[in-house]
């Protein structure tokens, strides 16, 4: 990828960021991990092709531009929510993905996504991401791995923690979260 290229990448990126809240591949990839989707499936149930959500992932398209689209997007991440706090069953996501699949919308994105489970309190899984989502809006993994390698001398906590939370993934980081609990 040339220079030229990569300015237009980070450009789109920057402008899903502002858009979505996040970069939409970093939204689709937590969709596909919290639902046990592959691209193609996330594709179909979106009612984009798979190319299109490829582009979208990869910030070589900014925008999605069919309103229905963006609903959907909506509906499958409080499903996500659903399915992270227990409330709903593989099984029934699975039933609801097909309804979602079959859904007409409008509406944009909001960036109040569900974050709590049905008693009100933020599920661990959510809390991590939004510590990951904030950690990640301000420095890439790279970028946070190094800062995590100078601060280890004399922060081994501070280190350990923007490593497991700043650039590992989501289930590594809620299981560091859940083995420190007892």
């Amino acid at each position: 990828m040339d220079a030229a290229q990569q300015e237009a990448t980070a450009r789109a990126r920057e402008l899903q960021r502002n858009w979505y809240g996040e970069p939409l591949g970093a939204l689709f990839r937590r969709l596909i991990d919290d639902l046990g989707l592959n691209q193609a499936r996330l594709a179909g149930v979106l009612g984009l092709s798979a190319p299109m959500l490829s582009q979208l992932m990869s910030g070589q398209r900014a925008k999605i531009g069919n309103p229905a689209v963006v609903q959907r997007v909506q509906l499958l991440q409080d499903l996500a929510g659903q399915v992270a706090d227990g409330s709903v069953s593989a099984a029934e996501a699975t039933e609801r993905m097909e309804e979602i699949k079959k859904s007409q919308g409008g509406s944009v994105l909001s960036n109040t996504t569900q974050t709590t489970s049905t008693s009100g309190v933020p599920t661990v899984k959510r809390v991590v991401r939004e510590i990951q989502s904030l950690l990640r809006s301000v420095a890439a993994a790279g970028d946070i791995i190094e800062a995590a390698d100078s601060l280890a001398p004399t922060h081994p906590e501070l280190a350990e923690f923007l490593r497991v939370y700043g650039a590992g993934r989501t289930s590594d980081a809620v299981a560091h979260y859940q083995s420190h609990q007892n």
